[in-house]
């Protein structure tokens, strides 16, 4: 039966940008439910800034899809969570309206950009809530807080709604306290959007089942490269040896393409962003110029005081790959190690069922720790590349190092969600025996 409840929660670890006054939910199978919702995701009437100054105050008048059916499976919409802006970055420190704090160690960072949404389940405000993941924003943020976080196959789930960043590269999905629940959150968010037209018409309607016997586990070296810290490095391969135990074979690999992967990640988002966040010109979204200046004076201004450092940053970046006379050399030649990295999937998907290792190279760093944007960067070399190819991954909690939380991440084949999701929850139901 329709109704409301109370959902005032005492965020002090500043999860959400917006919180829902006595949420609203319905009859169907997520009934009585509170879910978060990452704030570059429309919702009709809540306040959606993508983390932003420059869509503070903007309201949207429709949802996205995923929120539709949310409201239609009957869940509450309780509060838009905090993020890096627009998505940029790796620890919800980029946020306009503040970091968002890791509820293990308040002096840490969350992990990003859809930190807010991590955050706020690891502290149990909510039980499962909504993400994106354009390089790793959905499954950095659960290994950094100890939670489940997939992402799926591009196109598995509609991006209408969605503020752009990177079309090419970013994917909505969910989140939760365990697989299982992840799993009946992405059974309600897959339904075909022809709004989309990147979205393919292969809902998911799976319920999780533990056994790997004879699955054909991928371990590439190159996951365990330099920059992964020895301990995160141990805990995974200790859960890598759970899976062998339950009946897996592990078989240990090579994907040479890791070497491009975040050069040809990083050139395409950027790129990507500088044409998206065009749109962004103080007319149509944000407080309004001064309609006094020259146009492109008016624009720049209003462009440098409401963008964060980080935004202007890629922007500029973005703008300069795709420039004259540097598009070969960069944008191009992006796309060409890009198509390396889908290829090198291709090819050990030929010999084995998914791909393992961490999900992070080291566990949650400190805040202001990495103030360099190139030590930050560096952080997403194993998550970038489920991206550029499209593919599902999954990370799952598998121990903590230094009391702080480690992810185990699975990826698989474009459109076998349900193998990773399958890999993942034996994973889980086998240390909890």
């Amino acid at each position: 039966m329709a109704g409301h409840f109370s959902f005032e929660p005492e965020d002090t670890i500043n999860a959400f940008i917006t919180v829902c006054k006595d949420p609203e939910y319905g009859p169907g199978p997520l009934s009585g439910n509170a879910v978060a919702v990452k704030d570059n995701i429309s919702t009709a009437g809540i306040q959606t800034t993508a983390g932003s100054c420059i869509l503070k105050g903007y309201y949207p008048p429709f949802d996205a899809h995923v929120v539709s059916l949310l409201k239609k499976a009957g869940a509450a919409i309780v509060g838009k969570t905090n993020m890096d802006e627009f998505g940029m970055g790796t620890s919800t420190e980029n946020s306009a309206f503040g970091p968002t704090l890791n509820p293990h160690d308040r002096k840490r960072v969350p992990g990003g950009s859809s930190g807010g949404s991590a955050a706020a389940i690891a502290a149990g405000m909510v039980r499962m809530a909504l993400g994106s993941d354009t390089g790793g924003s959905i499954r950095c943020p659960a290994a950094f807080c100890g939670i489940v976080g997939l992402k799926p196959t591009y196109g598995r789930v509609s991006r209408y709604g969605l503020i752009a960043y990177a079309n090419s590269l970013e994917q909505i999905g969910p989140m939760g306290k365990t697989v299982g629940e992840v799993s009946d959150l992405m059974g309600i968010i897959s339904a075909y959007d022809p709004r989309d037209a990147t979205t393919i018409d292969k809902p998911y309607d799976h319920v999780p089942s533990a056994g790997v016997q004879g699955l054909r586990v991928g371990v590439p070296e190159e996951f365990f490269g330099s920059g992964v810290d020895p301990g995160v490095a141990a805990k995974v391969w200790e859960a890598i040896e759970v899976l062998e135990g339950m009946g897996a074979e592990i078989i240990t690999c090579n994907m040479p393409s890791m070497k491009f992967a975040l050069a040809a990640y990083y050139v395409t988002c950027m790129s990507e962003a500088s044409s998206n966040l065009a749109r962004f010109d103080g007319v149509r979204y944000g407080p309004p110029v001064d309609t006094k200046m020259q146009w492109h004076e008016a624009y720049q201004e209003r462009r440098r005081e409401s963008f964060g450092k980080e935004v202007r940053r890629r922007i500029m970046l973005g703008t300069f790959a795709l420039s004259s006379g540097y598009y070969g050399r960069y944008y191009a030649k992006a796309q060409s190690a890009r198509q390396q990295v889908k290829n090198d999937f291709m090819r050990l998907f030929n010999d084995v069922d998914v791909l393992a290792g961490p999900t992070m190279p080291t566990i949650a760093f400190r805040l202001g720790e990495k103030a360099d944007p190139l030590s930050m960067y560096l952080s997403d070399i194993l998550t970038v590349p489920a991206n550029l190819a499209g593919v599902p991954a999954i990370s799952v909690p598998c121990g903590t190092v230094q009391d702080m939380p480690v992810g185990l991440q699975i990826m698989g084949k474009p459109f076998a969600d349900e193998v990773v999701v399958d890999a993942a929850y034996t994973y889980e139901q086998g240390v909890k025996a």
